[in-house]
């Protein structure tokens, strides 16, 4: 039962002004605390509780925010709520009085997590949130530019399975303990044979979980701890996904013709101020060309009046061209000359995956050759050159989508697109204007974004499984991101 209960608002409590001495006025939870009313977290999970039904729940709000300090210090769930024993700025960006040492068990967050999470929008809720602020501090323009792209983040069972990550992680626990207990050598269970079953390495891991458990001595020491609880998630997270050995939404992406990533893409829209301002998480294979629509709506919705559209090659398709133009705005993206509306019947089929500059099919299986044809002037002085690419037929005759798209017994399969449209040939006339060259200037910042996502927020790799966890995630990493960022930028306009 969903009862607001015990809302995050301070009580004064007799340790209460310890705040005033220990969290500066700039720090960042304190500001967080004091610039965002999250009570629309209510609100958006109210739906997924029930009215009458059991006891009464945690403060959703207190769950979220929790969220965001896992997000930010990169602990599992027992290590997060251990360290608010000692962690005043996490009581107080909680609403926690200094004094207290009673809190909720680590197990109600995944609950949270996969329970009262779902079914929500909360990665559009929280970027319309930041957006918001971000206007009202006036720190961002109404009428702005949006610069795009995609960052990816491998799956939490990045090309190995579950089994292979637990033994990894075992391994990292055991080397922890034998740093301080080298006697604790003896004392660990026989390393066993890999059967390649994901039972067996289960059973070893919880072995090892059980003699550090029982040996004792361990609980002080920071750096077992912390590996032994992410063990214990890991362990977690298989048991509940146990019928399949990897990630099943992760799919596979194409950084290069060459490389490739087994995960999911964030397809970000950024003001030139560096605000995200929209973002749509998918499998890895999905084109970004195709959520420029999406994420331009998105933004409109938060209440950016798109003037420009800023990105790489792979927003340059035909149709995207011609939405840009029928809303008045400018696309800024160069003109790969493969990126063409294709052949009209399997159009929707296909999509060019600018990286590789190769097409992928609907399938996520990507063209192995390409070869040109025609002539720049035919016989009836029209363009006539085309592009087609070829794909692995044994792959094609086992495809899901087959149908309409390849012809049984055939024994080749292309997609052939026009190397010039109309269209493209307009734009290549704007790519060499100086107003396409200063505002293409802008796209380096959307770069130097994911940049920090990967690097500040471990964004390149999925914390959990499934395209809910990852969206969890991107909701909560984004959020943080851009409140970082609203206050850094209020600091700059007002000196202090």
């Amino acid at each position: 039962m969903l009862d607001k209960g015990r809302q995050t608002s301070l009580e004064v409590g007799m340790y209460s002004g310890l705040y005033d001495i220990l969290i500066e006025k700039d720090n960042f939870w304190r500001q967080i605390n004091e610039t965002v009313d999250f009570s629309f977290i209510y609100a958006e999970v109210k739906q997924n509780y029930s009215e009458t039904a059991g006891r009464p729940a945690e403060c959703p709000i207190l769950l979220f925010k929790l969220i965001l300090l896992k997000t930010s210090y990169k602990l599992s769930d027992r290590d997060l709520i251990a360290r608010l024993r000692t962690d005043m700025q996490m009581k107080y960006f909680l609403e926690y009085e200094p004094e207290e040492t009673e809190f909720m068990a680590p197990s109600l967050l995944s609950k949270f997590r996969h329970l009262r999470l779902k079914n929500t929008n909360l990665l559009d809720l929280l970027l319309t949130k930041t957006v918001e602020i971000a206007l009202d501090k006036g720190v961002i323009e109404v009428e702005n530019k949006l610069i795009q792209d995609s960052t990816h983040s491998n799956a939490m069972f990045q090309h190995v399975s579950p089994r292979e990550e637990i033994i990894k992680r075992a391994k990292e626990v055991r080397k922890a303990v034998y740093a301080v207990a080298p006697q604790m050598k003896e004392k660990m269970p026989k390393k066993k044979e890999h059967t390649g079953i994901l039972e067996d390495t289960l059973h070893y891991a919880n072995e090892v979980i059980k003699v550090i458990e029982t040996e004792g001595g361990f609980d002080n020491c920071t750096a077992v701890m912390e590996r032994m609880n992410y063990l214990k998630e890991g362990i977690e997270e298989t048991e509940g996904a146990f019928e399949f050995s990897k990630d099943q939404e992760a799919k596979v992406g194409h950084k290069t013709a060459d490389t490739a990533f087994f995960g999911y893409k964030t397809h970000l829209a950024l003001t030139p101020e560096r605000i995200v301002t929209a973002a749509t998480i998918t499998s890895g294979e999905k084109p970004d060309g195709k959520e420029m629509k999406t994420l331009v709506e998105k933004s409109q919705h938060a209440g950016i009046e798109v003037k420009a559209i800023i990105g790489d090659g792979a927003y340059s398709e035909t149709d995207n061209l011609n939405y840009a133009k029928a809303n008045g705005m400018k696309l800024v993206s160069k003109l790969s000359k493969s990126v063409t509306h294709g052949n009209g019947k399997n159009k929707d089929k296909f999509a060019y995956n600018k990286d590789a500059e190769m097409y992928v099919c609907l399938a996520g299986h990507m063209a192995i050759k390409k070869r040109k044809s025609g002539s720049k002037c035919d016989k009836k002085g029209v363009d006539s050159r085309v592009e087609a690419y070829f794909f692995d037929v044994e792959k094609c005759k086992r495809c899901p989508f087959r149908e309409g798209c390849y012809t049984d017994g055939a024994k080749t399969k292309t997609f052939s697109v026009k190397i010039k449209s109309d269209t493209h040939i307009a734009h290549m006339d704007y790519m060499e204007t100086e107003e396409f060259k200063e505002l293409y200037k802008e796209r380096y910042k959307i770069e130097a974004k994911n940049a920090e996502l990967k690097g500040r927020y471990n964004y390149g790799t999925a914390q959990s499984c499934g395209l809910l966890g990852m969206t969890i995630q991107g909701a909560s990493t984004l959020f943080l991101a851009n409140m970082k960022r609203i206050i850094k930028l209020e600091k700059e306009n007002t000196g202090k």
